[in-house]
Protein backbone atom coordinates (compact mmCIF):
# COMPACT_ATOMS: atom_id res chain seq x y z
CA UNK A 1 0.00 0.00 0.00
CA UNK A 2 1.54 3.79 -0.13
CA UNK A 3 3.27 5.22 2.17
CA UNK A 4 0.82 7.63 4.23
CA UNK A 5 1.22 5.68 7.68
CA UNK A 6 4.45 7.47 7.60
CA UNK A 7 2.86 10.53 7.42
CA UNK A 8 0.32 10.25 10.14
CA UNK A 9 2.32 12.05 12.62
CA UNK A 10 2.52 15.13 10.12
CA UNK A 11 -0.94 14.87 9.38
CA UNK A 12 -2.33 15.29 12.88
CA UNK A 13 0.32 18.03 13.31
CA UNK A 14 -0.77 20.25 10.76
CA UNK A 15 -4.59 19.39 11.60
CA UNK A 16 -4.70 19.51 15.59
CA UNK A 17 -6.74 22.63 15.64
CA UNK A 18 -9.36 20.95 13.38
CA UNK A 19 -9.46 17.69 14.87
CA UNK A 20 -9.61 19.54 18.59
CA UNK A 21 -13.07 21.10 16.72
CA UNK A 22 -14.13 17.99 14.76
CA UNK A 23 -13.72 15.44 17.88
CA UNK A 24 -16.79 14.62 19.14
CA UNK A 25 -17.25 14.80 23.46
CA UNK A 26 -20.30 12.76 23.81
CA UNK A 27 -18.20 10.13 24.93
CA UNK A 28 -20.02 7.29 23.24
CA UNK A 29 -17.48 4.61 24.31
CA UNK A 30 -18.06 4.67 27.75
CA UNK A 31 -19.13 1.66 28.24
CA UNK A 32 -16.04 0.20 27.53
CA UNK A 33 -14.21 2.85 29.16
CA UNK A 34 -16.43 1.65 31.94
CA UNK A 35 -15.22 -2.06 31.94
CA UNK A 36 -11.74 -0.70 31.16
CA UNK A 37 -12.08 0.96 34.62
CA UNK A 38 -13.47 -2.21 35.87
CA UNK A 39 -10.36 -4.33 35.41
CA UNK A 40 -8.41 -1.86 36.94
CA UNK A 41 -7.40 -1.02 40.37
CA UNK A 42 -9.40 1.49 41.82
CA UNK A 43 -8.31 4.58 40.84
CA UNK A 44 -5.31 3.02 39.29
CA UNK A 45 -3.11 5.23 37.06
CA UNK A 46 -3.64 5.23 33.13
CA UNK A 47 -1.04 5.27 30.35
CA UNK A 48 -3.59 7.03 27.11
CA UNK A 49 -1.64 6.31 24.19
CA UNK A 50 -2.49 8.01 21.62
CA UNK A 51 -4.30 10.41 23.48
CA UNK A 52 -4.66 13.53 21.04
CA UNK A 53 -6.02 16.70 22.77
CA UNK A 54 -7.30 15.14 25.92
CA UNK A 55 -10.81 15.24 25.59
CA UNK A 56 -13.08 13.43 26.05
CA UNK A 57 -11.35 10.41 26.57
CA UNK A 58 -8.67 11.61 28.73
CA UNK A 59 -11.13 13.93 31.00
CA UNK A 60 -13.70 10.90 31.61
CA UNK A 61 -10.53 9.16 33.38
CA UNK A 62 -9.48 12.70 35.51
CA UNK A 63 -12.56 13.23 36.39
CA UNK A 64 -13.51 9.54 37.56
CA UNK A 65 -10.08 9.61 39.68
CA UNK A 66 -7.39 8.26 37.91
CA UNK A 67 -4.13 9.87 37.62
CA UNK A 68 -3.13 10.03 33.49
CA UNK A 69 -0.29 9.72 31.49
CA UNK A 70 -0.75 10.88 28.12
CA UNK A 71 1.29 10.27 25.20
CA UNK A 72 0.79 11.67 21.43
CA UNK A 73 3.48 12.53 18.77
CA UNK A 74 1.77 15.46 17.41
CA UNK A 75 3.38 18.29 19.82
CA UNK A 76 0.06 20.80 19.07
CA UNK A 77 -1.99 18.07 20.56
CA UNK A 78 0.09 17.80 24.08
CA UNK A 79 0.23 21.75 24.27
CA UNK A 80 -3.77 21.68 24.13
CA UNK A 81 -3.62 18.37 26.91
CA UNK A 82 -1.12 20.64 28.87
CA UNK A 83 -3.50 23.75 28.69
CA UNK A 84 -6.61 21.78 29.80
CA UNK A 85 -5.31 19.39 32.45
CA UNK A 86 -2.49 20.67 33.85
CA UNK A 87 -1.73 18.64 36.67
CA UNK A 88 -1.24 15.48 34.40
CA UNK A 89 1.50 14.20 32.78
CA UNK A 90 1.91 14.67 29.25
CA UNK A 91 4.44 13.48 26.80
CA UNK A 92 5.01 13.75 23.17
CA UNK A 93 6.83 10.80 21.74
CA UNK A 94 5.97 7.64 19.36
CA UNK A 95 4.98 4.88 20.93
CA UNK A 96 6.52 2.58 18.70
CA UNK A 97 9.30 4.12 20.47
CA UNK A 98 8.69 4.28 24.27
CA UNK A 99 9.89 3.34 27.27
CA UNK A 100 9.04 5.03 30.12
CA UNK A 101 10.15 2.89 32.60
CA UNK A 102 7.18 2.82 34.38
CA UNK A 103 4.19 0.57 35.07
CA UNK A 104 0.44 1.81 34.58
CA UNK A 105 -2.58 0.38 36.04
CA UNK A 106 -4.10 0.35 32.83
CA UNK A 107 -3.24 1.25 29.08
CA UNK A 108 -5.45 2.52 26.24
CA UNK A 109 -4.68 2.95 22.29
CA UNK A 110 -8.38 3.97 21.59
CA UNK A 111 -8.39 4.96 17.63
CA UNK A 112 -4.62 5.24 17.57
CA UNK A 113 -2.91 2.14 17.63
CA UNK A 114 -4.90 0.80 14.26
CA UNK A 115 -2.95 3.76 12.32
CA UNK A 116 0.39 1.38 13.24
CA UNK A 117 1.73 -0.55 10.26
CA UNK A 118 0.70 -4.64 10.73
CA UNK A 119 4.50 -5.55 11.79
CA UNK A 120 4.64 -1.67 13.89
CA UNK A 121 1.70 -3.23 15.98
CA UNK A 122 3.15 -6.69 16.53
CA UNK A 123 6.20 -4.76 18.18
CA UNK A 124 4.06 -3.11 20.29
CA UNK A 125 2.74 -6.03 22.67
CA UNK A 126 6.23 -5.93 24.17
CA UNK A 127 5.98 -2.33 25.29
CA UNK A 128 2.24 -2.67 26.60
CA UNK A 129 3.77 -5.27 28.73
CA UNK A 130 6.69 -2.97 29.27
CA UNK A 131 4.05 -0.50 30.66
CA UNK A 132 1.86 -3.10 32.48
CA UNK A 133 1.70 -3.35 36.48
CA UNK A 134 0.59 -6.45 37.76
CA UNK A 135 -2.91 -7.26 36.87
CA UNK A 136 -3.01 -4.17 34.52
CA UNK A 137 -5.93 -3.31 32.23
CA UNK A 138 -5.14 -2.95 28.37
CA UNK A 139 -7.66 -1.85 25.87
CA UNK A 140 -7.41 -1.07 22.14
CA UNK A 141 -9.19 -0.78 18.76
CA UNK A 142 -8.30 -2.70 16.13
CA UNK A 143 -9.60 -3.40 12.53
CA UNK A 144 -12.13 -6.30 12.20
CA UNK A 145 -9.87 -8.60 9.73
CA UNK A 146 -6.43 -8.74 8.57
CA UNK A 147 -5.50 -6.23 6.15
CA UNK A 148 -5.27 -2.29 5.31
CA UNK A 149 -7.43 0.66 4.86
CA UNK A 150 -7.13 4.46 3.24
CA UNK A 151 -9.35 6.65 4.87
CA UNK A 152 -9.19 10.29 4.82
CA UNK A 153 -9.37 13.44 7.15
CA UNK A 154 -9.91 17.12 5.62
CA UNK A 155 -8.65 15.39 2.56
CA UNK A 156 -5.47 13.68 2.99
CA UNK A 157 -4.88 10.05 3.21
CA UNK A 158 -5.53 8.33 6.75
CA UNK A 159 -3.72 4.91 7.06
CA UNK A 160 -5.16 2.03 9.08
CA UNK A 161 -4.04 -1.54 9.31
CA UNK A 162 -4.94 -4.58 11.70
CA UNK A 163 -4.05 -8.08 12.26
CA UNK A 164 -6.58 -11.08 12.11
CA UNK A 165 -7.85 -12.17 15.75
CA UNK A 166 -6.26 -14.80 16.48
CA UNK A 167 -2.79 -13.19 15.81
CA UNK A 168 -4.03 -11.02 18.41
CA UNK A 169 -5.13 -12.97 20.78
CA UNK A 170 -1.47 -14.99 20.47
CA UNK A 171 0.55 -11.90 21.27
CA UNK A 172 -1.80 -11.12 24.20
CA UNK A 173 -1.24 -14.66 24.86
CA UNK A 174 2.54 -14.06 24.65
CA UNK A 175 2.86 -11.04 26.82
CA UNK A 176 1.03 -12.69 29.54
CA UNK A 177 -2.36 -11.06 28.81
CA UNK A 178 -5.40 -12.54 29.59
CA UNK A 179 -8.28 -11.56 27.01
CA UNK A 180 -11.58 -10.26 28.86
CA UNK A 181 -13.93 -8.87 26.03
CA UNK A 182 -12.98 -8.61 22.38
CA UNK A 183 -16.20 -7.13 20.19
CA UNK A 184 -15.89 -7.21 16.25
CA UNK A 185 -17.77 -4.04 14.50
CA UNK A 186 -19.51 -3.10 18.11
CA UNK A 187 -23.14 -1.60 17.02
CA UNK A 188 -23.22 0.02 20.67
CA UNK A 189 -19.72 2.04 20.47
CA UNK A 190 -19.55 2.86 16.93
CA UNK A 191 -19.05 0.02 14.76
CA UNK A 192 -15.36 -0.23 16.75
CA UNK A 193 -13.75 -3.70 17.11
CA UNK A 194 -12.27 -3.48 20.74
CA UNK A 195 -10.18 -5.61 22.72
CA UNK A 196 -9.88 -5.53 26.54
CA UNK A 197 -7.44 -7.70 28.53
CA UNK A 198 -6.04 -8.29 31.56
CA UNK A 199 -1.98 -8.70 32.84
CA UNK A 200 -2.53 -12.17 33.97
CA UNK A 201 -1.42 -13.58 37.36
CA UNK A 202 1.93 -14.94 37.34
CA UNK A 203 2.17 -14.36 33.66
CA UNK A 204 5.53 -13.41 32.51
CA UNK A 205 7.36 -9.77 33.64
CA UNK A 206 8.76 -7.13 31.20
CA UNK A 207 11.92 -9.13 33.14
CA UNK A 208 11.21 -12.66 31.50
CA UNK A 209 10.94 -13.54 35.19
CA UNK A 210 7.81 -14.95 36.89
CA UNK A 211 5.67 -11.98 38.33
Amino acid sequence: MDTSSSRIIDLYERHAADYDTDRGRALFERGWLDRFRAAMEPRGTVLDLGCGMGEPIGRYFIESGHPVTGVDSAPSLIRLCEARFPDQKWVVADMRRLDLGIEFGGILAWDSFFHLTAEDQREMFPAFRRHAAPGAALMFTSGPAHGEAIGSYHGEPLYHASLDADEYAALLSAQGFEILAHVAEDATCGGHTVWLARLAAGGTSATGNAD
